[in-house]
């Protein structure tokens, strides 16, 4: 269990007194801030999210009284506990985030620290320059975070690390005293360094005292963050930056306000070859060759990385485009000078080089293995991220054992990497276990992370061993046990061994001159607690979780409640899900930029709720249900998260437990038993749309159930779809069993039957037998539902009962191998999703990949080339597709497109869109519909309104339909009805 101290509530109202940013002091909040990417867990004493540096500098002004430590945090994804404490966290990202200048000409900026690295590259861009230091979480890392870490990237050996690329560092001191560090000399303050002038003196006498032993003890390689970089104060040195002792501080010495960086020319011309190896000894030894071509970059990928990425799907198609067979490891070289001609002939040199090693394929006299050229954009784009994911790939093992960051940070020079690393599996293999292995060949930094179970004592104890066995090969060759990641809790106690008792002293030198009470960032670097200590571990001595009642059966998940417990500590806390930009997820999180609203927040919620962190009746607590009150159920984190953590089912059990301890409001009634009541609502339309007719009605309705007035809901319609062979006929086919039934969702079927009839249509211009064929309901009553509104409210009995009534009438054509075509997104992804993990015996996943969208079975056809559908050009000549997150969710966007494809002289664009916001009820919600609305303008209302008027306006999903109409005032159809609008009446002409 999570100890937990927190702050008295005197001190609790100074700070939300002083502070105009939120001041959170709650178990859940202060949860979700007490894991980082490491394997540790503290529990803040408070969070506090500042809205300006005045913020912080108030609350490290109250801190200072109290005797209270201070964390500063960014993104939160360290790997070995660094931002982890029970202190103050100061969460710089959500507000601290903006550029404050760039210099193009001197080739600067200078920024706040809670600025992520991809949003500065891309306000960067159109000057032509870019900061260097390519860390693979880009998409979240803060400049902050970097800074105090020290991070470096795969380019290092251009570009060198964060040290190299930070000129100055406008802070905060724990005593209150603002100062710039940056150059300056001894005797009197630089131009750049306004630091107290006895602080810069004692600094560089320092500097000067332990010359000789800083020389003796510091490695000489190019991947050293490990300590206090008391280097930049040795004398002689070219100058002295003083901000480069902040640089790898890990937050311990000071608080970042301004960050001035050194910025380069981006690079426009690259190339890759991805160097394949049969072994990864010859790997590892060919590396030291590889670089003499003065490569960019060198990147591993191991085994173990090409086989999980072919285990994940959006990652399978990839890998195997450019892995060859099944090497024992690839080395990823990168070439990119300005002239391509120069990136071609150093290319072709590599294929040399490797030949030249051993290594060609087809070639009788030499090994197994050759080079893959990658000289398309696209293509090596594909490649880099695979590489930058291997971290979360790796991390995707479904079993109790995980691979465990703590040795993965050693740098080696080149001469002995291979050596080090055969050496280095033979101390895991002496524990039983084995390791994965990535990243930086170019400077002997490799990534290496042994499968442990820090559950069991004996895998912790076999921790602690490797380590140490580890880190005195890694002294033996005057490496660095820490090249990248930082020392953390999980590194910072081997300082002594590794650096010898003197520089451990001149570290505590450092931390007292800066901070003589302690108070930023306690226990990293100096005075460190042990690394398996186990009461700091986020699965320390008392964590428990009792068996629960669970909706679904998490298939292939270790753990209590059916697997759940498994699939929930599947979150590594690296922070995929906070990304802004590219795919889906996590659409909350881009409005609100809050730390509870992104994957990993209710994650972490939830593993600390079915352990009993936070109490008793966590998972039906209010706290619970605001956690997930802004998920959406994109199923995005489906998708897109790499190691699989899947927060639409997650939401769906925490509803369901609350539904059956609390109840449900009448409005979660009006929304669960639509498909209930829809029958009757279609025979009365003018009584069930009153609602948006009548005035007053909409306020009204705004103030007893809460939904908006903003909005008007769907329209029911009198003509809804009802053929004749619906309802328990035999579909006009006498007793035949079609090879194709069209499921008619309630949607579709109420609100905009116009989609189905023209399903008909096309299906029947196709050929396609039984067009009009739909599943007889076995009890000869209403239509059929597939449960999706009954999940959204955790009524799970119900949503089984409707899925078990349409699957009967399913069944008899999927037995005999036909398909079950539908309409609308959700409702069809609910048979591969939902239920499988609902329905066990009763239905499986090759039952559900049988449910298909109508673009989806069209597509098929194409690709199988048995589509028959002429089609002819129509007026609109472009369309702007917008694709529902459930078809993104199961990559089912690119059949649109290639049915777009044939319909001549028709241009299409893909809008790149996360959720469109409205998610079913959400977006009619009075209390979240300003979110439903914010999710939309980030990308897709923009789009639509920046089409011309001749633009056609695609989107397969009703809700998306309805928010593009009332954020736009434009008209979105979905596709079937632009595939009706082309149907050639007189194909022969063709």
């Amino acid at each position: 269990m999570i100890a937990d101290h927190e702050l008295d509530a005197a001190t609790q109202r100074r700070l939300q007194d002083a502070v105009e940013g939120d001041c959170l002091f709650d178990r859940f909040s202060r949860g979700r801030y007490a894991t980082d990417a490491s394997v540790y867990q503290m529990l803040p004493l408070a969070v506090v999210v500042p809205k300006t540096f005045q913020d912080v500098e108030a609350t490290m002004a109250i801190a200072r009284d109290q005797g209270v430590p201070v964390l500063p945090r960014g993104g939160g994804t360290s790997q070995c506990g660094q931002t982890v404490n029970e202190a103050i966290v100061l969460d710089m990202s959500r507000h601290l985030n903006g550029i404050i200048e760039v210099d193009a000409q001197s080739q600067t900026a200078v920024v706040q620290p809670g600025l992520v690295l991809d949003h500065l590259n891309a306000h960067l861009k159109p000057h032509g320059l870019w900061y260097p230091v390519d860390v693979s979480t880009s998409s979240r890392a803060t400049l902050g975070g970097m800074t105090a870490n020290n991070s470096c990237g795969s380019r290092s050996i251009r570009y060198g690390t964060s040290r190299d690329n930070v000129l100055a560092i406008d802070s905060l001191m724990a005593d209150g005293t603002r100062a710039r560090f940056g150059p300056t000399a001894r005797g009197a303050n630089g131009t750049a360094t306004t630091a107290p002038y006895d602080l810069v003196n004692d600094l560089l006498d320092l500097g000067r005292r332990e010359e000789q032993e800083i020389r003796d003890r510091f490695p000489n390689v190019i991947r050293r963050v490990a300590g206090y970089n008391i280097d930049a104060l040795l004398p002689n040195n070219e100058g002295h930056n003083l901000a480069h002792l902040l640089v790898g501080s890990e937050g311990t010495l000071a608080i970042s306000e301004k960050i001035k960086l050194k910025l380069s020319p981006v690079l426009n011309n690259k190339v890759l070859g991805v160097c394949h190896f049969p072994t990864f000894y010859d790997a590892m030894d060919a590396a030291q060759h590889l670089v003499k071509l003065d490569p960019t970059a060198v990147e591993l990928v191991d085994a173990n990385i090409i086989r999980l990425g072919r285990e994940i799907a959006m990652f399978r198609p990839i890998v195997d485009s450019f892995v060859r067979g099944n090497p024992a490891a690839l080395l990823i070289v990168e070439f990119a000078e300005p002239d391509q001609t120069e990136n071609l002939r150093r290319l072709d040199q590599l294929e040399d080089v490797v030949a030249d090693l051993g290594f060609r394929w087809g070639d009788p006299g030499k090994k197994d293995g050759g080079v893959v050229k990658a000289i398309d954009p696209e293509f090596q784009s594909k490649i880099i991220e695979v590489r930058k994911q291997g971290l979360n790939i790796v991390m995707s093992m479904k079993s109790e054992g995980k691979p465990v960051s703590f040795v993965e940070d050693c740098a080696v020079e080149l001469k002995d990497l291979a050596e080090y690393t055969d050496r280095l599996t033979g101390i895991f293999r002496k524990y039983d276990t084995d390791g994965t292995w990535y990243a930086h060949a170019s400077v002997g930094t490799l990534h290496v992370r042994p499968v442990l179970n820090l559950k069991l004592d004996a895998d912790l104890k076999a921790m602690r061993s490797i380590a140490e066995e580890a880190f005195e090969m890694v002294r033996e060759y005057k490496g660095s046990h820490s090249g990248e990641h930082g020392d953390g809790i999980v590194r910072s106690e081997f300082h002594r061994p590794m650096f010898g008792d003197r520089m451990v002293e001149n570290f505590e030198w450092v931390k007292d001159r800066f901070d003589p009470k302690g108070l930023l960032n306690p226990g990293k670097i100096v005075r460190p607690p042990k690394m398996d200590d186990r009461t700091l571990l986020r699965y320390g001595p008392a964590y428990q979780v009792k068996d629960f009642d669970t909706v679904f059966e998490w298939a292939g998940h270790h753990g209590k409640g059916r697997g759940l417990q498994g699939a929930v500590e599947m979150c590594n806390n690296n922070g995929a899900c906070r990304k802004m930009r590219d795919g889906v997820m996590c659409p909350s999180y881009r409005v609100t930029k809050d730390e509870r609203d992104v994957v990993r927040g209710r994650a972490n919620a939830l593993r600390l709720a079915i352990s009993g962190q936070l109490g008793p009746d966590a998972m039906t607590s209010d706290a619970m249900a605001e956690t997930m009150s802004l998920c959406v159920s994109c199923k995005a984190c489906r998708r897109e998260c790499p190691t699989g953590v899947d927060m639409a089912k997650m939401k769906i059990e925490v509803l369901a437990q609350r539904a059956k301890t609390k109840g449900l409001s009448l409005r979660d009634r009006v929304v669960a038993f639509l498909p209930r009541y829809a029958p009757w609502a279609a025979r009365l339309p003018w009584a069930f749309n009153a609602r948006d007719t009548v005035p007053g009605m909409a306020f009204l309705s705004e103030k007893t159930i809460g939904l908006s007035a903003k909005r008007a809901l769907p329209k029911w319609r009198s003509d809804a779809f009802k053929p004749a062979t619906d309802g328990g006929t035999n579909h006009g086919q006498g007793d035949a069993t079609p090879d194709v039934l069209i499921f008619a969702d309630t949607f579709n079927r109420y609100f905009e039957p116009e989609n189905l009839r023209a399903t008909q249509k096309v299906l029947d211009a196709a050929g396609i037998a039984y067009a009009h064929a739909l599943p007889r309901t076995i009890d000869g009553a209403r239509p059929l539902c597939c449960g999706r509104t009954f999940f959204s409210a955790g009524l799970v009995d119900e949503a089984r009962a409707e899925l078990m009534r349409t699957i009967k009438a399913f069944l008899p054509t999927l037995e005999r191998g036909g398909t079950i075509i539908g309409l609308e997104p959700s409702c069809v992804m609910t048979f591969r999703d939902e239920a499988p993990a609902l329905l066990g015996d009763a239905w499986s996943d090759a039952y559900g990949e049988r449910v298909l969208l109508l673009e989806e079975y069209l597509a098929g056809r194409v690709k199988e080339k048995s589509l028959n559908l002429s089609l002819k050009p129509i007026a609109a000549k472009k369309a702007l597709l917008h694709g529902h997150c459930h078809q993104k969710s199961f990559n089912a966007v690119k059949p649109i497109e290639t049915l777009l494809a044939l319909i001549p002289e028709l241009e299409t664009e893909v809008v790149q869109t996360s959720c469109c916001g409205m998610a079913g009820a959400f977006g009619y919600q009075a209390e979240t519909y300003e979110t439903s609305m914010a999710m939309a303008e980030l990308n897709l209302l923009p789009a639509v309104r920046a089409a011309d008027a001749e633009t056609v306006i695609l989107a397969d999903g009703t809700s998306c339909r309805h928010q593009i109409s009332d954020g736009t005032r434009r008209s979105a159809i979905h596709v079937v009805q632009l595939l009706a609008q082309a149907l050639d009446s007189n194909p022969a002409r063709h």
